[in-house]
């Protein structure tokens, strides 16, 4: 019966063209992420080269001033794409990787981003995560949605009753069939994405797989659990894709508006007014005050005194320091309510499959939000270093051709991703542990 079994599913005209328009997307999301893979790469490439082309460039037109050749020179601090992040770009079309800042006020510099179709970013990318979360539920619903009411529809449901010896068991059979084949389809897109990719096989990569067999999995359960109250084909479909639209679309949308008002973010304009008046505003104030909150912060350049008249760059220096001074508060103000945004969606998510299975696998290519804060915090300290060496230099005149400006290459401050399983996979676990019980009670009544 098995083999009668699987040769009635695969032979079905739904499941062929299921395949075919999953196989079909699913390559299309994998050529998706390459592409936007390589476009990174090769972003990261030109950003070698212009940066040494932008410092010989300068140093030749401002050979005899330090520091007006360091108002203009810029470094780079690369966040690395991960190769597996062409299958989760999550939030890495919408943040900056890259960050090209001058040793001048750093809160005016560290949101620049590249200029994007407004419309294109509201949409997303159809990336293979995309693909897992949003299109392999569906196929698992047209497969499973009339796995009971079939049988009772066309009449045959008495006769497999009569010829089975457990009703249950028959349906875990033709569950099974609709399940190994759909693992298979993922397994098949999975590995062309790894070989395509060149993505390398750690634990990182193992996560991703497990996390997305888990979730598919607690599709199929979901729905064998309403075809188990033994209702009508179209009863079970209605359910079954109010349930994915509630859980793909609706909950996570309502979350989302729901922290945007409950965390807001003012202090995003008012950073950049803090920073641009802590700045401009110098220009009209007395140089002593100005010097006074500059010694105050660095200490160890007191020793570097304002010439009696003339213009110095170590008031104009002061002065840019003052501005990310002044709009601290309201820059870390913004940077906390960003996070309680990130950690109460982290703990709706716990209930919410869809939502947490996005954010992990974003976590897992580093493309999330979170790995975007690391970066700007990275970027701080980057400005902060880069300040604290050339500072020195620009008090004490230095000669500009002194400097060894073909050792400033382009850094990177790429993070680990540490896993953390009990939380990667502790509430699909335990949702589906949950919907078993409610399963295994309705088939004693079947």
């Amino acid at each position: 019966m098995f083999s009668l079994l699987i040769k009635q599913f695969v032979l079905s005209r739904t499941v062929f063209f299921s395949f075919l328009l999953i196989f079909t997307i699913g390559i299309i999301s994998i050529f998706i992420g390459k592409q936007f893979l390589v476009k990174q790469e090769r972003t990261i490439e030109a950003v070698h080269k212009q940066q040494e082309e932008h410092i010989e460039r300068n140093v030749r037109f401002h050979k005899s001033d330090l520091g007006l050749l360091l108002y203009y020179v810029r470094f780079a601090l690369i966040n690395k794409p991960e190769k597996l992040s062409a299958l989760a770009i999550g939030q890495k079309d919408v943040n900056p990787s890259i960050q090209n800042v001058t040793i001048r006020n750093l809160e005016g510099q560290k949101y620049d981003t590249d200029l994007n179709n407004p419309s294109n970013l509201q949409a997303g990318n159809l990336d293979f995560g995309f693909v897992i979360i949003y299109l392999f539920p569906l196929v698992i619903i047209a497969f499973t949605f009339n796995l009971l009411s079939e049988e009772i529809e066309k009449g045959t449901w008495r006769l497999v009753s009569l010829q089975s010896i457990s009703k249950g068991l028959f349906l875990l059979k033709k569950l099974s069939i609709r399940a190994l084949l759909t693992y298979v389809a993922f397994i098949v897109l999975f590995v062309i994405a790894i070989f395509s990719i060149a993505i390398p096989i750690n634990e990182a990569l193992l996560v991703f797989f497990l996390l997305s067999l888990l979730y598919l999995a607690f599709w199929f359960v979901l729905s064998f659990l309403i075809v188990s109250f033994q209702q009508s084909s179209s009863f079970n479909a209605l359910i079954l894709l109010t349930l994915w639209v509630l859980l793909s679309i609706l909950i996570p949308a309502g979350v989302n508006n729901f922290l945007a008002n409950k965390y807001p973010v003012p202090e995003a304009l008012h950073t950049m007014v803090q920073q641009r008046d802590g700045y401009h505003k110098k220009w009209d104030l007395a140089k002593e005050g100005t010097m006074n909150k500059f010694y105050a912060h660095y200490p160890q350049f007191k020793k570097y005194t304002l010439p009696h008249q003339g213009f110095s760059w170590l008031w104009y220096y002061a002065m840019q320091q003052m501005g990310d001074d002044e709009s601290l508060g309201q820059s870390m103000a913004m940077r906390d309510k960003i996070k309680q945004r990130e950690r109460m969606s982290r703990w709706v998510a716990w209930v919410v499959p869809t939502m947490h299975v996005q954010l992990q696998l974003n976590d897992i290519a580093q493309t999330s939000l979170q790995d975007y804060i690391q970066f700007l915090d990275k970027t701080n300290d980057f400005h902060e270093r880069m300040r604290l060496y050339f500072y020195p230099k620009i008090f004490e005149d230095a000669p500009v051709l002194d400097e060894d400006w073909q050792s400033f290459k382009p850094e990177y401050a790429n993070n680990r991703y540490h896993v953390n399983w009990l939380k990667t996979f502790m509430p699909l676990v335990l949702i589906i542990g949950i919907l078993l019980s409610f399963i295994a009670y309705n088939l004693r009544k079947i």
